[in-house]
């Protein structure tokens, strides 16, 4: 018997590769090699079964099946390999010893474990007893995998795998909400890059918290995609109440996960509602639904806060704004410690000169130029220049989006970009402020609203191909001659170490402004002149 997305054929194929790569996970793992296999098995077939179901709901294309079947095999090809790689070939530290590329993931694996196998409340996750996940969501989530599928033994690869089947079912999500507001164009350069971006690439083959947040954002998107055409008499079968439930189930999830991020997807509807008119739709429950969710969201974020810190007799937005300001210290005294040569430039710099400082050294992260050139092993050289090569691919075109945004048509749509390119830029600084210089920190805080993202720099690069306009090259330009000049600068300290070529980094840092100005300043008046010259 067939159901409307799954067909009983699909098991001929679905079961045998759930066995086989459950058999490959397993035998990297703890004995016995029995357990292993069946739960591994058994979480990999709910996935796929997830997958294809997802699939056909959005339309069963061919690209869709590439993007979403390459969305799990990258991330988990690429978690497997850090994970066999690392204890060869990385750093003498726990973290690398055991596998793992993130801290974090490897504190809260291990404290999923303990959890667990403890016979306690999977409840313990919220409190401070167990302490590496600020929130606890993803704690129990990972404690509640392990007791279902892995009981018997630790087996991180197992989290590994969830967080993978998490991420890939996020595309269809995206890819249908994506191509309901918009048309198939977009909807497939921004579910490409939703799927072939390296940082979350990375991220979706760790135990972290970002490929589950990318995909309730996703989820979230298809809900209130569906609302706003529904008030357009564009798409049929789906009630209100429908919708309301997949932002619903999404944001849930975001709370426990991470509540500021919930907070953050509130603002971006509302905002997005308001450019486009749509405020008036809002019946009075769903304004009392939404109030009630950014109260509890800033309620559990205080409550998270104050497990970590002694921000105890305040508000909740006092503690909140205490924990920003000391975050803010904390990552300024953090930069400034970890680099001599920050040092040296922090001390020709006001405390306003420092902050903007930080806060442009973060959007280079991960920075290109010493990817290449700082020592350490073959596997960190190949997982930075990964990550570096990724953000520096797309940082023009989110540096070209606000441009073309200008000048498109004046109306509701272009309204509507100017929200979405600002909500980015504004996402991007406050992971920035909140991260500082961090190449690792600042990178996955800025990859959690990807999807917005990966939206705007598809509509920029759209953009570009049908006008073919001189400010994107102009970027790129940019870009490729500060990496240049960076580069020599690398080069000289880590490669020749011929001091007498080792330019300054004042030096460096003044004629990166030199070239900022020349381009914008120069394209701007080049172009008042040629539009004057063809007038006249």
């Amino acid at each position: 018997m067939k159901t409307k997305y799954l067909f009983a054929k699909d098991f001929i194929f679905l079961v045998p590769v759930a066995l086989i790569v459950g058999a490959g996970l397993a035998a990297l793992q703890s004995p016995p090699f029995w357990i292993g296999w069946l739960g591994f098995s058994a979480l990999l077939l709910l996935g796929l079964i997830g997958m294809i179901v997802l699939w056909r709901w959005a339309g069963s294309g061919k690209a869709l099946a590439w993007m979403t079947g390459l969305a799990l095999l990258l991330r988990l090809a690429s978690g497997v390999a850090v994970y066999i790689a690392l204890p060869i070939n990385g750093h003498d530290v726990p973290d690398d010893k055991a596998g793992f590329v993130f801290t974090d993931a490897h504190r809260r694996d291990d404290q999923a474990w303990q959890l667990a196998s403890s016979g306690q409340s999977l409840v313990s996750a919220f409190d401070k007893t167990y302490y590496t996940d600020q929130y606890g969501g993803l704690l129990a989530l990972s404690a509640l995998t392990y007791k279902i599928f892995s009981p018997d033994a630790h087996r991180p690869l197992l989290i590994l795998l969830l967080a993978a089947l998490t991420a890939a079912l996020g595309v269809p999500f995206f890819y249908k909400a994506t191509r309901l507001l918009w048309d198939e164009r977009l909807a497939s350069v921004s579910s490409w890059l939703f799927v072939l971006y390296p940082e979350s690439i990375l991220t979706g083959g760790a135990q972290m918290r970002e490929p589950f947040l990318l995909t309730f954002i996703a989820m979230a998107l298809w809900g209130f995609a569906t609302w706003l055409k529904q008030g357009e008499n564009q798409i049929a079968g789906m009630s209100n109440r429908s919708s309301f439930i997949w932002m619903g189930a999404a944001l849930i999830g975001m709370l426990l996960v991470s509540p500021a991020m919930a907070l953050a997807l509130i603002i971006l509807f509302g905002g997005w509602m308001w450019f486009r008119g749509e405020r008036k739709r809002l019946p009075l429950p769903v304004l009392i639904t939404a109030g009630v969710l950014f109260l509890t969201g800033i309620l559990f974020l205080a409550f998270s806060l104050s497990r970590q810190h002694d921000f105890s007799g305040g508000s909740p937005i006092v503690v909140i704004l205490n924990w920003v300001r000391n975050s803010v210290k904390y990552v300024i005294y953090q930069l400034e410690r970890g680099s001599g040569q920050v040092q040296n430039v922090f001390s020709k710099m006001n405390p306003l000169m420092q902050f903007l400082f930080v806060v442009g050294y973060g959007i280079t992260q991960p920075v290109l130029p010493p990817a290449f050139f700082e020592p350490t092993t073959l596997t960190w050289h190949i997982i930075a220049i990964f990550r570096s090569i990724g953000w520096y691919v797309v940082l023009p075109l989110l540096i070209y989006a606000p441009i073309a945004v200008w000048r498109s048509a004046p109306g509701r749509e272009r309204r509507l970009w100017l929200w979405l390119t600002a909500f980015v830029w504004i996402w991007i600084l406050i992971a920035d402020i909140r991260a500082g210089g961090s190449q690792w920190d600042n990178p996955r805080y800025r990859l959690i609203f990807f999807g917005i993202e990966a939206l705007v720099i598809g509509y920029a690069w759209l953009w570009w191909r049908d006008h073919r306009d001189s400010w994107l090259p102009r970027i790129l330009a940019l870009e490729i001659l500060c990496v240049l000049l960076y580069g020599q600068w690398y080069v000289a300290r880590y490669v020749t170490k011929n001091l007498s070529m080792h330019l300054p980094i004042t030096v460096v840092l003044l004629m990166s402004l030199i070239l900022v100005a020349l381009i914008f300043i120069g394209g701007w008046a080049w172009d008042r002149w040629r539009g004057a010259k063809r007038r006249a």
